[in-house]
């Protein structure tokens, strides 16, 4: 039995392009054959695009529509689309006709190779070469040397997913474009495949280069809840301790200008830099305690778990309370 298949397309303000969009939607996923569904979450839109989506939606049953009451982003779009997606092969694509319905079927062949997530590569982008493909060429590369999963294109929406993969991601911000990143700090297998990018030719772009600073802070959110999630005193407690032994050294320093050089320790500079060093470093490891309590606060108040299992066999939930130790006595 075939995979049911949903598409999930945000859309802001492009009365345009959608009527053409779904219509390419229908004749690709008809090609593929089986069960699908198309997906559209009207982002706030302002224009005429919700009164075609609504009438769209009412003639087929095999369109549905979340409409926002306001415009949330993308990311809240795509997160909406996860939820009420019935699917188990999701895939997410753009509305401005920038990308092309004729890639789904190589997605979709895919991810029935094996593979939980497939990531697409405008590999000839049709946008502005400086305000467009400059950064982000620059901000991938970046991304792919902090998170170590190395991709050509974060920022392309059409992309490829296993229902399971995104089961338990939870997106804020910016960060549909971190999907992969997630999934493969999870052990999903990823794959990159390069996809047609059509220029556009209806609308106007949603992207701006002040959307790059948002994306870099959310990378450092993404970074440190992959790394720290479960143990931030590792992050605050190594900043802490480094910034206490730079303020001892630069103590030493002034101990030893007194001695040597004769300099009043109340006339260095470097008395007042250790000392606030110092005094930095305590309060990183005290953030450190406290984001611990958090943490297990967060975990043990709502029964959660800092891992995620992809599958078990013979295996039965422990009761609450219920010792490893007991269990190894069982067994």
């Amino acid at each position: 039995m075939s995979e049911r298949i949903s598409i999930i397309i945000p859309v802001c303000n492009e009365q345009e392009s959608v009527p053409k969009l779904a219509r390419d939607l229908f004749q690709t996923l008809d090609s593929i054959g089986g069960e699908y569904e198309l997906l559209f979450v009207d982002d706030g839109s302002t224009d005429d695009s919700a009164d075609y989506l609504v009438k769209l939606s009412s003639s087929n049953p095999r369109v549905k529509l979340i409409q926002f009451r306001r415009n949330f982003g993308q990311t809240a779009a795509i997160a909406a689309g996860f939820h009420f997606a019935s699917g188990d092969v999701l895939v997410t694509i753009d509305a401005d006709l920038q990308n092309d319905p004729a890639d789904i079927p190589a997605i979709v062949s895919k991810l029935r190779d094996g593979y939980d997530v497939v990531s697409c590569w405008r590999k000839n982008r049709n946008d502005a070469w400086l305000t467009r493909k400059l950064p982000s060429r620059l901000a991938n590369l970046l991304i792919s040397l902090i998170s170590g999963v190395w991709l050509h294109d974060y920022g392309c929406t059409l992309k490829g997913y296993r229902r399971e993969v995104v089961e338990h991601i939870r997106l804020y911000g910016e960060m549909h474009r971190f999907i992969p990143i997630y999934a493969s700090w999870a052990g999903a297998r990823v794959a990159e495949i390069p996809v047609t990018h059509h220029p556009r030719l209806t609308g106007i772009s949603k992207y701006r280069l002040s959307r790059t600073y948002k994306v870099l802070l959310d990378l450092v959110t993404v970074k440190m809840l992959a790394s720290y999630s479960t143990k931030p005193m590792y992050f605050f407690g190594s900043v802490g301790l480094l910034a206490c032994l730079s303020g001892t050294f630069f103590a030493g320093w002034t101990l030893v200008d007194k001695l040597v050089n004769g300099v009043k320790a109340h006339n260095n500079p470097l008395l007042l830099l250790a000392v606030f060093l110092f005094l930095l470093g305590v309060q990183f490891v005290l953030m450190g305690l406290v984001a611990e309590i958090l943490i297990r606060t967060y975990f043990e108040s709502q029964g959660k778990t800092p891992y995620i299992v992809r599958q078990t066999w013979n295996c039965q939930p422990r009761a609450s309370g219920q010792s490893a130790q007991a269990d190894g006595l069982r067994s």
